[in-house]
């Protein structure tokens, strides 16, 4: 399945999600598989979620059913059952193997609210130049130092829209204000260890060229899946699940002795 972070809902972390996805599965009555052993779960698999405070378009997860079911209405049950913002889009049932690693590189959106298109364009020339870019992350272990230039695949900056907000956000809804300058950045970077998230690819336009950020960006992931080092696109991960499913026979079809005859 598909789901989505959008507007305010973009703050609520991974385990937010959870709890409330585990809740719509049993509002919408899902006939759920459940590990074995002493203490039973679930079977519902999260991948690559997004960091807490970023918006999302392309989030994935997978249920394993007891019973089956049809993966439309399933998905229209389940996002009847969440709010608004945390939005099912999209439902297959699996066909093929491996679904996780077909998620190779994310597309991100980086909004840069008074920050002008001109600032923004020299500074991605000036990142994209660099043979490596180090920046410092404090994790859990503690502070590490990791080039955030290798793992970028497409790094480019597009037209702004003024007035308009985040995807899948209105201006009502959305933190960019009415004729506030705001420049756009497309990033696309691949899935590797250590992930290099948008905020260490930010750092790294501070580091080269001294772009410094008036207020936070604005981060919306657009899409994750295969990607293509050519044209460094990323693609539907869920294309394979559909091309492997059987062809549905029309009502309409003729059959071949009839069509010959006609």
């Amino acid at each position: 399945m598909r789901y989505t972070k959008r507007g305010r809902l973009r703050f609520t972390s991974h385990r937010d999600f959870q709890r409330a996805f585990e809740r719509a599965l049993r509002r919408s009555e899902v006939p759920m598989a459940y590990s074995a052993g002493f203490t039973p779960h679930p079977k519902v698999s999260y991948a690559n979620a997004a960091p807490t405070g970023v918006a999302s378009e392309a989030e994935y997860l997978e249920i394993g059913l007891a019973d089956v079911r049809d993966p439309e209405q399933l998905r229209v049950r389940l996002d009847e059952s969440l709010p608004t913002g945390l939005d099912i889009i999209d439902a297959v049932e699996v066909r093929t193997p491996n679904f996780v690693e077909r998620l190779e590189a994310s597309l991100w959106e980086l909004r840069l609210p008074e920050v002008s298109e001109e600032a923004a364009a020299a500074a991605v020339a000036r990142f994209l130049a660099a043979e490596r870019v180090e920046v410092e992350r404090q994790t859990k272990n503690g502070l590490r130092v990791f080039d955030a230039r290798g793992a970028v695949a497409r790094f480019e900056p597009v037209l702004s829209q003024v007035a308009v907000g985040p995807v899948g956000e209105s201006v009502g809804t959305s933190d960019v204000r009415i004729e506030r300058p705001c420049a756009i950045l497309r990033l696309v970077v691949r899935h590797a260890t250590p992930a290099v998230r948008p905020d260490d690819v930010l750092s790294g336009l501070r580091l080269t060229a001294d772009l410094a950020l008036p207020v936070p960006a604005e981060v919306t992931r657009l899409a994750q899946g295969p990607l293509d080092e050519e044209t460094g696109t990323v693609t539907d991960p869920l294309a394979l699940d559909r091309a492997a499913a059987p062809a549905v026979p029309s009502e309409t079809a003729v059959e071949p002795q009839a069509a010959a005859s006609a």
